[in-house]
């Protein structure tokens, strides 16, 4: 039925428990979804697989990249009340928000950092360029931007902004 219409009782109630015994674990409805959040995003770091050092920096982050977004698509398509649960839950500070931040950042970076031992990218703040380049693939990895998209719309908006985080990585950007 959707978050908004499910509460702690009914969710009691489907596992045959009582509200009490879901409450000793969560403390409120947001608590428990910021747990199965935090539990798909473990899931989905099992289900990406990076690309190693051997490859091309650009060609790992277009697979990262294109790999988180068809997995969110994925997961849009396969629970439609996945949406409304981060919707819902976009505005609370929840830890889940945080850790998927972590994960992904520290993807990048590693990417980052092997493009620079490399001779490939410039010398940078790696930690501030990978979090920039998660806030710029936010346009194919957002749930509310990559819902009702087209798919190959997704997939050139995903070429384009890797292109883009690796020239700038590459080359800088002027300030």
């Amino acid at each position: 039925r959707g978050f908004g219409a499910v509460s702690i009782a009914d969710i009691a109630a489907a596992l045959g428990m009582s509200p009490a015994n879901i409450f000793k674990h969560f403390h409120s409805k947001n608590a428990l979804v910021d747990a199965i959040f935090v539990q798909q995003i473990r899931l989905l770091e099992q289900k990406i697989h990076p690309l190693g050092a051997g490859h091309a920096p650009i060609d790992r982050l277009r697979h990262l990249a294109r790999n988180l977004m068809e997995n969110h698509r994925g997961d849009l398509n396969d629970n439609p009340y996945i949406f409304e649960m981060v919707l819902m839950t976009a505005k609370r500070e929840l830890a889940c928000g945080r850790y998927y931040e972590t994960v992904i950042t520290q993807k990048l970076a590693d990417i980052i950092t092997d493009g620079i031992n490399a001779g490939i990218y410039k010398q940078t703040d790696v930690e501030k360029s990978a979090s920039t380049a998660l806030y710029a693939l936010t346009g194919v990895l957002h749930p509310a931007l990559i819902a009702h998209e087209d798919v190959d719309i997704l997939a050139t908006r995903c070429e384009e902004l890797v292109k883009f985080i690796d020239s700038a990585l590459r080359y800088g950007i002027a300030k």
